[in-house]
């Protein structure tokens, strides 16, 4: 497993990190990826930390608290050596609330389930734009946590890619975390990745295997269960994301021996930009086949330059009529 800086948060985080929403599971009617069974959860969780992923990406969202008490289970014992990441903003009903009294509770109930007394990144949970201009005391009050050893870095998960670029010229995060893969290049296309290396910015990469779809393993005609948030997406969207591997047919051709979502995650680390990805994983099948990807290295530059050409001439979204 490679390793790259978190910006210049202080942090060092394994270049393939573990995406924790599925983990959540569907209890209480949760939506994420269906049902789940806990001591599978655990036992890729232990798997991916014997590979050297020490990133672990959640949110107090999560199955209600439920990832976040996986992750205190597992890692109770061995805290130092991994880094959590949780969000905060959302609270019942799907509204959200950044007030300062929200964030300091959430953060003690967040800490509890966690099993910790700190928590190694925090970040704000699709702030909308109006939401961090007209609430002046968020950012004041995470650097508040951070400086009294509550968090050790805090930052956003931005809405959108277009979002997080203005987010970055306003207030400077210290981490941001985005929508990229294949099919979604939207952070590379405005501009957002070269600002972050400017500002030393530290980029988290989420949905780099597009929500399953770029591992080849998925049809357009799938049925999802009731509460996999992929059962919501229109059947035309379904269908235009099973395309996409044969978008990027020459990928595979030139890499044989890698899988597709190998090479997806492969496609996301040949940016200085990125510190880490966080695919999704339920198991420890995915757990074994992502984690392979930090060693087998970036893309060559012809293979990126291609793909960058095919992701901006291909329409993989489906547009409101």
């Amino acid at each position: 497993m490679n390793y790259r800086p978190l910006g210049n948060t202080g942090l060092r985080v394994s270049e393939i990190g573990f995406g924790t929403w599925g983990l959540g599971g569907d209890g209480g009617g949760a939506v994420a990826y269906g049902s789940t069974d806990d001591d599978t959860s655990r036992f890729a969780l232990r798997s991916a930390f014997d590979l050297g992923i020490n990133f672990y990406d959640t949110s107090d969202l999560y199955g209600f608290g439920h990832s976040e008490e996986l992750l205190g289970e597992v890692f109770g014992s061995c805290r130092d050596k991994v880094i959590i990441a949780s969000k905060v903003g959302f609270v019942a009903g799907g509204k959200q609330d950044f007030s300062a009294a929200h964030i300091r509770a959430a953060l003690e109930q967040s800490l509890r389930r966690l099993r910790t007394d700190y928590l190694d990144l925090y970040q704000l949970h699709s702030p909308s734009l109006t939401d961090l201009r007209e609430q002046a005391e968020i950012i004041p009050l995470l650097d508040e946590l951070r400086a009294a050893g509550k968090i050790r870095a805090w930052g956003l998960s931005a809405r959108s890619p277009e979002d997080a670029r203005i987010a970055a010229e306003e207030f400077n995060p210290p981490c941001l975390q985005v929508n990229f893969n294949l099919t979604d290049q939207r952070a590379l296309q405005n501009g957002l990745f070269d600002l972050c290396c400017q500002r030393q910015i530290g980029v988290i990469v989420r949905t780099p295997l597009c929500f399953g779809f770029l591992t080849g393993k998925y049809s357009g005609a799938q049925s999802f269960d009731p509460f996999d948030h992929r059962s919501r997406w229109s059947p035309e969207q379904l269908q235009r994301w099973s395309q996409a591997n044969a978008a990027f047919q020459f990928l595979f051709a030139a890499n044989p021996s890698d899988t597709p979502a190998q090479l997806a995650l492969r496609f996301c680390l040949s940016f200085d930009a990125v510190a880490t990805t966080i695919p999704g994983m339920l198991n420890n099948p995915h757990v074994l086949e992502n984690a392979a990807a930090s060693g087998r290295g970036a893309l060559s530059a012809e293979q990126v330059r291609r793909a960058i050409v095919i992701g901006a001439n291909t329409e993989f979204f489906v547009r409101p009529a």
